[in-house]
């Protein structure tokens, strides 16, 4: 029976939310994301390790925003950053991502697989 259907009296147990998994992938995070970590864990113990902005940008590496073209010509531009502060509506890939594995060492004008097709790395800030 849908839980819309039965009166809260008659539910007699508590729903207990699963814990969030801790990912098998190191805890890479730009010192913004470790910011971020630090307000939202408040006491607790973080597994997080901060990765330096990377000085060379001839190659795509943690912390380094990509901008690539699409099959389909959408022209979009990522920054590879840390699993927790990943969003990618703002612009912000986690490491982790098959798109930011497809292109870690790769220069402008490599080719790398995007989804179902393709994107051609354009620019690497």
């Amino acid at each position: 029976m849908s839980r819309a259907f039965v009166r809260e009296k008659d539910v007699d147990y508590l729903e207990v939310l699963p814990e969030r998994p801790i990912s098998e992938h190191p805890n890479d995070v730009t010192e913004t994301g470790l910011t971020q970590i630090e307000h939202a864990l408040a006491a607790a113990s973080a597994t997080a390790r901060v990765v330096s902005e990377p000085t060379d940008r001839s190659e795509v590496r943690f912390g380094t925003a990509v901008t690539i073209i699409r099959d389909d010509g959408r022209e979009q531009t990522f920054r590879i950053v840390g699993e927790d502060e990943a969003d990618p509506s703002q612009g912000s890939i986690s490491h982790v991502s098959p798109l930011a594995k497809a292109m870690f060492g790769k220069r402008v004008g490599d080719v790398v697989r995007a989804g179902a097709g393709e994107a051609k790395i354009l620019q690497i800030q």
